[in-house]
């Protein structure tokens, strides 16, 4: 499908060192502890498109702990121009070859290197999407 295309090149067009806040906002929503959604905004640090997103945070964050007690998440991105809405799951890495994979320019200001070992990566796997780009408006899943 064209549109399934078109979100996988602008998902990809938003992961971090390629483009800023004003091309797209991108939030992550889970479950806090007390059965809650909650939403973050973040940079995606590395996509597949809309089928895998990563993120970048610490170890001791609300977010890993939201993670531990329910792994199911969503992810919204969305400009004046489109919206993107994904549901699936997520994952904490904290194995090395991601987080040297993972890495990227600006992650400095927050840990200090790759192997810092509260740094870990998020990886939300889509298994349905609602896209809404250039007037068109598709549902379906991965």
């Amino acid at each position: 499908m064209e549109i399934i295309t078109k979100a996988n090149e602008i998902v990809n067009n938003l992961t971090s060192g390629k483009a800023g806040w004003e091309k797209g906002i991108c939030a992550l929503a889970l479950i806090d502890q007390n059965g809650y959604p909650t939403a973050s905004t973040l940079s995606i640090g590395h996509a597949d498109g809309i089928k895998t997103l990563d993120f970048a945070t610490g170890l001791g964050s609300n977010k890993v702990a939201r993670i531990k007690k329910s792994n199911r998440a969503g992810v919204c991105i969305n400009s004046a121009d489109y919206n993107i809405t994904l549901v699936g799951t997520i994952e904490i890495l904290t194995d090395p070859q991601t987080k040297q994979a993972g890495w990227y320019e600006g992650l400095e200001h927050h840990f200090s290197g790759a192997d810092d070992p509260n740094y870990c990566v998020l990886r939300f796997s889509a298994e349905r999407y609602c896209l809404f780009i250039g007037g068109e408006e598709v549902e379906g899943t991965l």
